[in-house]
């Protein structure tokens, strides 16, 4: 006996396969909490290649811990905030992917250690955060057509200026001199196609149309943004036959795309919400 469906009958007998098999899914959220406890304290040797990224694996392990209700205790809170601090560069500013001396400060790593540290959220978390050092940092990357380089003689794009504006804003460094120039540059990374590249002329990509996206709303610049264009480039990314997001046109779907274009959406909610720019009013003759 033929075990599939006749061909007329497949996408029935899928989609009722699915349904079915997404009631049966269990979200293991304890074997979730015993595997990052269990990287607190080790690590193994595959990490290797993730040195010049500790920050990072510090901000996964606090951000998911908090989404799964599980809290730190005071040594794990101080353990984080004692390895974060030795990250800092304290003279230059902005955290490095690993201790300094040893490594270069970087905005991405500074972001992460950043909302690792106001993640964690005790009086030793935030005092560690050298603020004045740290707009130096960000000071330092801006370039004169407003963008964000990632560190010293680096790349400028459009996550430099998400992660220097989101830091900026959270840490109450972001001022005129921060934000002068930048909603202008990043609202050119918005392509024809209605996403955000890298830099301007670049394709349409979901990471970047988050980080501009989001580095736009913390601007209030929604008006810069061509949203409608934006809504419909971000809702054709949803592939029918399987709900997963790709990250470009005409590319495969994968997990990390369908996080960073869902979480674009509700973005994208508040940047519709925003009132539109008032249009300029022609110049008049004074009186007289």
């Amino acid at each position: 006996m033929n075990p599939f469906p006749p061909r007329c009958h497949a996408a029935r007998w899928l989609r009722r396969t699915v349904e079915v098999c997404a009631r049966r899914i269990a979200f293991l959220r304890d074997e979730h909490v015993g595997y990052i406890l269990s990287g607190i304290s080790h690590l193994s040797p595959g990490f290797v290649a993730l040195d010049a990224s500790r920050p990072w694996l510090c901000y996964w392990m606090v951000h998911a811990l908090d989404l799964l209700g599980h809290p730190l205790s005071a040594a794990q809170g101080d353990a984080f905030v004692d390895f974060l601090s030795r990250c800092q560069d304290c003279e230059g500013g902005g955290f490095a992917g690993g201790p300094v001396p040893g490594q270069a400060a970087h905005l991405a790593p500074t972001y992460a250690a950043v909302l690792a540290l106001l993640s964690i959220g005790t009086k030793r978390a935030y005092a560690a955060i050298d603020r004045p050092a740290l707009r130096r940092f960000i000071v330092r990357m801006k370039s004169p057509g407003g963008g964000f380089c990632m560190h010293d003689d680096g790349e400028c794009d459009v996550r430099g200026a998400y992660c220097a504006l989101t830091v900026a804003s959270l840490c109450d460094l972001l001022d005129d001199e921060i934000s002068a120039g930048a909603s202008a540059w990043i609202s050119r990374c918005q392509t024809y196609e209605g996403g955000f590249g890298a830099t301007p002329g670049e394709e349409a990509h979901g990471g970047y149309t988050f980080c501009g996206l989001a580095a736009l709303l913390i601007l209030d610049e929604a008006s810069a943004i061509d949203r409608h264009a934006l809504a419909y480039w971000l809702s054709q990314r949803q592939q029918p036959h399987n709900g997963g997001f790709e990250g470009r046109t005409n590319k495969l779907v994968d997990a990390c795309y369908s996080f960073w274009q869902g979480a674009s959406f509700p973005l994208l909610d508040a940047a519709l919400a925003a009132p539109t720019a008032a249009p300029t009013a022609a110049p008049t003759a004074s009186p007289g």
